[in-house]
C-alpha cells in the first residue's frame, strides 16, 4: 500500500497547532465617552 510523504515535520505541526496557547490576551479598553469597549490595535491611538 502507498503512503504519502510527510510534508513537514512533527514538531511544526505542534507549533501550529500551541499556537493558540501562547498567545497574549485581548485587552478591552472603553472608549473616552465611556460608551462602549474597543480592543487597542497598534496602528491607532485611543483616548482613554
Amino acid at each position: 500500500m502507498a503512503v504519502p510523504k510527510r510534508k513537514h515535520s512533527l514538531s511544526r505541526t505542534r507549533q501550529k497547532r500551541g499556537a493558540h496557547y501562547k498567545r497574549v490576551r485581548v485587552h478591552a479598553v472603553k472608549t473616552s465617552d465611556n460608551k462602549a469597549y474597543k480592543r487597542p490595535h497598534v496602528e491607532e491611538y485611543i483616548e482613554l
